[in-house]
């Protein structure tokens, strides 16, 4: 009966470690501060300056524009890859079901987004978590990622709001998961998908009460929107 027991336990080991060991991968991956690093690597500590935000929209305002890009780039591969890290299991245990896989890709990608969200690195103080949504998406759900950044681009270019239209965005892909083009997969996959996109819209509600007031700041494109803007935020300092 020995054999037999130490099999068994070697056989739960594998069950329910490798699972939890690609979850913690996923958010150490995710928990690293690319926008910060990138920031610090300029002389620049993004926590300190603009919206004090370590994401990659505070990066191209502080930074510049190409470090805000790589940022975004940076923190959307945290995503990719904490959905990467489901297929973990699979190359240890066999005949593990197709959905069983698909669930830990999902929670996978979660963990990452998490882990930007709340770095262990930074006292879990981290970012808004939707570049690392977006890559999330790409792994799992890429028509409704694809979506989401589509409309995220045309609520960003008419409005001029990175949060409006980041929150609008997560609308999108919320509505995607309960269209005809995923009415063939599991409820749970729409579930979590959608609370995710309402953890993103969360993590704006500061935003959300500044454009309520009016008092959030347009993206600036020109030289002549960059002055109106520095205008207004100068007005407001004045008003304080």
């Amino acid at each position: 009966m020995e054999p037999t027991s130490t099999c068994s336990l070697t056989q739960i080991a594998l069950d329910f470690g490798l699972p939890a060991l690609a979850l913690v991968i996923a958010y150490l991956f995710g928990a690293i501060p690319f926008g910060l690093l990138i920031g610090k690597a300029r002389g620049i500590d993004v926590r300190t300056v603009g919206s004090k935000n370590i994401g990659a929209t505070n990066v191209f305002r502080c930074v510049g524009a190409k470090f805000g890009i790589a940022a975004f780039v940076l923190d959307m591969l945290k995503g990719i890859f904490g959905t990467l890290c489901g297929f973990l299991p699979a190359l240890l245990i066999e005949d593990i079901p197709a959905n069983t896989t698909l669930l830990l890709r999902v929670l996978c990608g979660t963990a990452a987004m998490l882990g930007h969200i709340f770095p262990i690195y930074l006292g879990f103080k981290g970012g808004k978590g939707v570049s690392t949504a977006l890559g999330l998406l790409f792994g799992v759900a890429p028509l409704a990622g694809l979506l989401g950044f589509a409309g995220w681009g045309i609520f960003f270019v008419s409005s001029r709001y990175v949060s409006l239209a980041s929150c609008l965005a997560a609308v999108v892909v919320g509505g995607a998961m309960w269209s005809p083009l995923y009415a063939g997969t599991p409820l749970w996959y729409s579930i979590l998908i959608t609370a995710l996109a309402a953890l993103a819209i969360f993590k704006h509600r500061t935003n959300i009460v500044r454009l309520c007031k009016g008092t959030e700041n347009r993206f600036a494109f020109t030289a002549k929107q960059r002055a109106a803007r520095d205008a207004k935020r100068a007005q407001q300092e004045e008003a304080k």
